[in-house]
C-alpha cells in the first residue's frame, strides 16, 4: 500500500474519533437539559404537591391490655409473693373486607421555563366494609387479660395532605364523621383521621363504609390494596397512561384509546403482604423497637407524555459516531474509485454538520413536538451537506445522490428511535445492509490497482 494512501487513512480515522469530542458535549448537554427537567418537577412538586399514595381506610382500635403478674421476691432468706399489674396500651388495625375505589383523573399541565409538567386532580368514590371482631378476640398478654376499648378512629394515608381538595366526610354504617388532620398512626403518621362513635365490641359486626375524596397530585398516582378483596378503577381523559408497581390492571378490563383510558385492578389479600408489614410496623413502633422501613405493595397510574425528548435525543447522539463513520467511509470509498481527492478539512466541515443535527434537535424540540424537530434539524442538515457536497465532489448530481443516501440514513434513525423494543434487529439489519451495499458496489474493483498509483493532482480551475 502506497506510503500517501496509508497516510490518508489514519487522517480519516483520527478526524472521525476526533468529532466524538462535539458529539460527547452535545451528549453531556442534553443530559444537563434533562436534569433541568427533573429540577422543574421537583419546583412544582416543592411548591404545590408532589406524587400521590393511597392508603386505606383502616380501622384504628386502641385498647389497653391490664394483667397482672406473681413476682416471687426473697428478702432475709423469706420468700414473698407480690403480684405486680402491667399496663399495656396497644393499637389493633382492622382491614376492610371489600374495599371498591372508583377514581374519576384529570389531567393539567403546569410550567417552569420551557418545561412542562403534567398534574392531575382525582376524585376517588372509596366504598367497602369492615369486620369488627368483638373484644375477645383482640391481642392481649394473658388470656385473663382486662381489656379497655378507647375511642376507634377511621385512618386514611395520603402521602401529601397539600393535595385534599375538601374536607372529606366518612359515612359509617348508620352515622358519619369528619376527618381531620393525621392519621394517628406511628408507622404511616402522613393523611387523615376520623373520630368514631365508642364501641363495645361484645360481638362481632360488620360496618358499611363510603366516603368521597379529592385528591390532586403530579404525574403518578399510587394505590396501596390493604382491603381482603380490592377493586380498583381508575378513568382519565389522559391517552398516554404507564401502568408499574406491583401489580398491572386486569387484561379484560383495560381500555386505552384518543380519549382516554379505564383500567380496573381487581387484587386479593392472598397477593400481598400489605396487611402483615403494617400491623408489623405499627406493632414495632409501639413497643419502642427498632424496625428498617418495609415498602408495602402498591400499583402505580403514570400520567407522562408518551415521548421523552432527552431520553430520545440521547439515543439518537449515541448513534452519532454511526453517521459520521459511514459517511466517511462513504468518502474515502468515492475519493479511492473515482481518485477525487478531499482534503481533510472538508471531512472535518461534513463530520461537523453531522454532530451539529444533534444539537438542533434537542434544542428545537423543546419548543415543538419532537417528530417536527427531528424533520426540520435532519431536512436543514440534509439541504447544507448535498449543497455544500455538490462542489466538494464537484458535480451537482453527486451531491444530491450522498443528500439521498443522509435522508435515508437519517430515515433509518428515526424508525431506531421510535421502536425501542426492535432497536437491536432494526440497527443490526441497518448495518449488514451498508455493508452489503458497500461489498456490491465494490465487488470488481481491483485494490492492487488502485494502491499502486496514487490519486492524480486535480488543478482548480
Amino acid at each position: 500500500m502506497q506510503r500517501t494512501l496509508l497516510f490518508k487513512t489514519i487522517i480519516v480515522l483520527a478526524l472521525a474519533v476526533l468529532i466524538c469530542i462535539p458529539l460527547s458535549m452535545i451528549e453531556e448537554t442534553i443530559e444537563e437539559r434533562g436534569k433541568f427537567r427533573h429540577e422543574a418537577v421537583a419546583s412544582i412538586a416543592a411548591t404545590s404537591v408532589r406524587e400521590q399514595t393511597i392508603m386505606g381506610p383502616v380501622l384504628v382500635i386502641p385498647y389497653t391490655d391490664e394483667y397482672q403478674e406473681q413476682l416471687v421476691k426473697e428478702e432475709g432468706g423469706t420468700k414473698k409473693t407480690e403480684t405486680v399489674t402491667h399496663t399495656a396500651r396497644r393499637t389493633h388495625l382492622v382491614f376492610p373486607e371489600q374495599l371498591k375505589i372508583t377514581s374519576q383523573v384529570k389531567t393539567d399541565r403546569r410550567y417552569r421555563g420551557i418545561h412542562q409538567v403534567l398534574v392531575y386532580g382525582g376524585t376517588h368514590d372509596i366504598s367497602g366494609d369492615f369486620a369488627i371482631p368483638a373484644v375477645n378476640a383482640l391481642p392481649r398478654a394473658k388470656p385473663d387479660s382486662r381489656i379497655t376499648i378507647g375511642r376507634p378512629s377511621v385512618a386514611m394515608g395520603i402521602s401529601d395532605v397539600r393535595g385534599i381538595r375538601n374536607i372529606p366526610t366518612i359515612k359509617w354504617g348508620d352515622g358519619s364523621a369528619e376527618f381531620e388532620q393525621g392519621t394517628g398512626l406511628l408507622s404511616t403518621p402522613a393523611g387523615l383521621h376520623a373520630k368514631l362513635a365508642p364501641m363495645t365490641m361484645e360481638s362481632p359486626a360488620a360496618v358499611q363504609f363510603s366516603m368521597m375524596l379529592g385528591l390532586d397530585g403530579i404525574e403518578r398516582q399510587h394505590f396501596v390494596p390493604i382491603g381482603k378483596s380490592n377493586k380498583v378503577t381508575v378513568k382519565s381523559d389522559w391517552p398516554h397512561p404507564q401502568f408499574g408497581g406491583d401489580f398491572l390492571p386486569s387484561p379484560s378490563e383495560r381500555r386505552i384509546d384518543d380519549t382516554g383510558f379505564e383500567a380496573t385492578w381487581n387484587i386479593s389479600s392472598l397477593s400481598t403482604m400489605s396487611q402483615k408489614k403494617l400491623r408489623d410496623m405499627e406493632l414495632s413502633r409501639t413497643a419502642g423497637g427498632e424496625q428498617p422501613h418495609m415498602q408495602v405493595e402498591a400499583f402505580t397510574v403514570a400520567f407522562i407524555e408518551p415521548v421523552n425528548i432527552y431520553t430520545l435525543a440521547g439515543r439518537a447522539v449515541k448513534y452519532g459516531f454511526l453517521f459520521v463513520a459511514l459517511t466517511f467511509a462513504a468518502f474515502f470509498m468515492f475519493e479511492m474509485l473515482k481518485r477525487l481527492p478531499i482534503h481533510p478539512v472538508q471531512y472535518l466541515l461534513v463530520g461537523l454538520a453531522l454532530a451539529l443535527f444533534f444539537l438542533l434537535l434537542v434544542s428545537l424540540s423543546e419548543h415543538i413536538a419532537f417528530a417536527l424537530a427531528y424533520l426540520a434539524a435532519s431536512v436543514a442538515c440534509i439541504l447544507l451537506l448535498g449543497f455544500y457536497l455538490s462542489f466538494v465532489l464537484r458535480d451537482w448530481t453527486r451531491g444530491m445522490a450522498f443528500g439521498g443516501a443522509l435522508t435515508l440514513l437519517y430515515g433509518a434513525l428515526y424508525g431506531l428511535l421510535i421502536s425501542e423494543n426492535n432497536a437491536l434487529v432494526m440497527g443490526s439489519l441497518l448495518l449488514f445492509a451498508m455493508l452489503a451495499a458497500v461489498m456490491i458496489a465494490t465487488r470488481k474493483v481491483d485494490w492492487y490497482q488502485i494502491t499502486r498509483a496514487a490519486p492524480p493532482e486535480v488543478t482548480t480551475p
